[in-house]
């Protein structure tokens, strides 16, 4: 009897067990899934207020409807800096005709050399629909690093132009809705961060 009773405990807790499985494997399933950080709730990079390449001022609210993929880099960076676009124009190729509900954003930390004209020349290697963005002032660019927890530094070279910049190598991504969602780090590839980006288009 007490054998009888033994089996039938194990069996009810293989049965719970079984449910609870299912349960957890079914709330994984309502969560997306991620190649990037998820970084859904920061309380930080929510909005930006910087100057494009044609001199218009502009906020992440001008691009609500799309997903936004923003980095920090400079127009002479020798390869994270051009790779980091080029896999990005990739992204929106990849997607179809979900590409054009991509934005890419190109925020200059070297502002003695990215110039307006610069910057436009530079982004439109990669796709007409790219923007290039710069901050008012020095000042301005330091505020809006520290508030995106973006490093960057100026690394002498032989001479005084010819200097490089140290600087995050990663993406930040905002949903259609303009909301910080993910963190992408620099070689993860195209095809990760257009399901990410597929994702997020489909899910808002």
């Amino acid at each position: 009897m007490q054998r009888r009773n033994a089996l039938k405990s194990i069996a009810a807790g293989a049965v719970l067990a079984g449910a609870s499985g299912v349960f957890l494997s079914a709330c994984d399933r309502g969560k997306p899934q991620f190649h990037s950080v998820d970084i859904t709730g920061a309380e930080y990079a929510k909005d930006f207020k910087l100057t494009d390449f044609d001199g218009k001022p502009r906020t992440l609210a001008d691009f609500k409807g799309k997903a936004v993929v923003l980095f920090f880099g400079f127009t002479q960076c020798p390869d994270v800096c051009p790779t980091t676009m080029t896999e990005l124009a990739q992204v929106k190729k990849l997607l179809g005709a979900d590409g054009d509900k991509v934005q890419g954003l190109f925020v200059s930390i070297d502002p003695e050399r990215d110039t307006p004209a610069v910057l436009k020349e530079y982004m439109q290697n990669f796709d007409p629909s790219f923007l290039g963005l710069y901050a008012a002032s020095p000042e301005a660019l330091a505020a809006l690093a520290k508030d995106f927890k973006i490093y960057y530094k100026k690394v002498d070279g032989k001479t005084p132009t010819s200097y490089s910049m140290d600087h995050t190598a990663a993406s930040y991504v905002y949903d259609p809705q303009g909301r910080l969602r993910l963190y992408a780090r620099y070689g993860m590839g195209p095809e990760a961060l257009a399901e990410d980006i597929r994702l997020l288009l489909k899910t808002g």
